[in-house]
């Protein structure tokens, strides 16, 4: 039997970004350079004659998912789009993935999507379009300026990879090592991004305030700094960043957050464990105690900075007792928010081939009893902004009539009935209820400046 073809010369693409928000951004870039070619982008695979699949390889079920979705591929008329898989499954499987899916005419590394155009031309014509190349920099070169954008908020990349090689993640060698963009690229794409609408920019790495580079004067600077001249932006209202590293959480960046009013009063600073042996077994180069000093420097910066972090259960060789010391640790710091996993094997990181793999029971066991403590400290921060009065920033419209929904400084989403506001708009609420998730608001008398 024959295998659908796809179109030699696709006219409309949709791209699937999974995982973290770099992803989301690079997804975004993708589609801003197709479209600059003229590509028009279609709202579901359904209707595009090019699919990307923008893909995480973080969890250990990643590639079994892009197999499948490759697998749903055909339609009913024995058809297909151009398939294209992107991301950190590509990098990591790279012409393994043709082989397995025979349908899937280019995989390209997240380092080397700017050359997107190229492979889909290549594979128009029949030939191999396989590329994994991690020319970082060359890649932000090659992409074309940022435009008008359809929300307030946007994402902006300013470092990729990571020098950490903690034990259990596939980051370094999907992404490679740490690479910071430049100081001038970085401030023109966020004027960019400004003159184009957007009021809050999210600073984004894999390492984020790991990054290092020059100013336009030459002098050696931070990340502090970098935040310090993107604020001089004057449209610009909002700036927040993530993910960052307790070892790279400088005393600039520390100070930063204490006398910069558009840097936002949320951290989101993933320790991983509550137990120095486990931390050290994941090659994570802070202690308990380092980081717990290093939350109380912050917090007595910017006394109402809000905390998040990330936790995995059932690191090989976890005992119950260690576990428990992750428990203590959640109760100590009081997170706002926090991301929980199980952990989950990655092949070729160290921690696959450690003793003492923990069973699926435990970790489900131990997840469920780690996000039960979350919960109840994200239950409770939210329920003490009850009465507060803050400004939010209008993203997007809500489920009924002249409602919208917003984020607080905190990042916490705000659903508030503003018929004479648009998405955009920052506006003054008081905050009237509060649930697990999300808060609700009412508009106060005095709009936000």
């Amino acid at each position: 039997m024959n295998r659908p073809l796809p179109p030699k010369t696709p006219a409309t693409f949709h791209v699937k970004s999974f995982g973290c928000q770099m992803n989301v951004y690079d997804g975004e870039r993708m589609a801003e350079m197709l479209g600059e070619r003229g590509m028009t982008a279609a709202t579901d695979g359904n209707d595009a004659d090019l699919v990307i699949l923008n893909t995480c390889h973080i969890r250990e079920k990643a590639v079994d998912k892009v197999y499948s979705d490759i697998g749903r591929m055909t339609r009913e008329d024995g058809t297909r789009p151009m398939i294209a898989v992107a991301g950190c499954v590509a990098q990591a499987e790279g012409s393994e993935i043709s082989r397995r899916a025979r349908t899937v005419d280019i995989v390209v590394g997240p380092q080397a999507y700017h050359r997107l155009p190229d492979l889909i031309a290549k594979a128009g014509r029949g030939e191999a379009a396989v590329d994994t190349d991690m020319p970082a920099e060359s890649k932000f070169d090659a992409l074309p300026v940022r435009t008008k954008q359809a929300r307030p908020t946007a994402f902006l990349t300013i470092m990729e990879g990571c020098d950490k090689f903690c034990t259990y993640c596939v980051v370094p060698y999907t992404r490679g090592a740490e690479i910071s963009r430049s100081w001038n690229a970085i401030i023109d794409e966020a004027k960019a991004l400004v003159d184009g609408g957007v009021k809050e920019i999210t600073l984004l790495g894999q390492n984020v305030n790991a990054w290092t580079g020059e100013d336009d004067k030459g002098r050696a600077q931070g990340m502090d700094g970098l935040v310090r001249e993107l604020a001089k932006i004057d449209a610009l209202q909002r700036i927040r960043y993530t993910t960052s590293h307790p070892n790279d959480m400088s005393d600039g960046l520390i100070a930063a957050h204490g006398e910069i009013d558009k840097l936002m009063p949320f951290l989101h600073l993933p320790v991983q464990s509550g137990n120095d042996r486990i931390l050290k077994a994941m090659n994570r180069s802070h202690s308990v105690e380092s980081y717990l000093r290093l939350i109380e420097r912050v917090r007595a910066t910017r006394p109402d900075i809000a905390v998040s972090g990330d936790f995995i259960v059932g690191f090989p060789g976890e005992s119950e007792e260690e576990f428990a010391d992750t428990l203590r640790i959640v109760d100590a710091v009081g997170y706002a928010q926090c991301y929980s996993f199980k952990y989950s094997t990655r092949p070729g990181t160290p921690a696959a081939d450690m003793d003492g793999q923990i069973a699926a029971d435990v970790m489900d066991d131990r997840l469920a009893r780690l996000q039960g403590a979350i919960n109840r400290h994200q239950v409770e921060f939210n329920a003490a902004t009850v009465g507060r009065r803050t400004t939010i920033l209008l993203e997007r419209t809500g489920r009924f009539p002249g409602q919208l929904i917003g984020k607080t400084p905190w990042l916490q989403s705000v659903h508030v009935t503003a018929p004479d506001h648009v998405v955009g708009d920052m506006i003054d609420v008081d905050i009237i209820s509060a649930g697990p998730n999300s808060l609700a608001g009412e508009c106060s008398r005095r709009k936000a400046a």
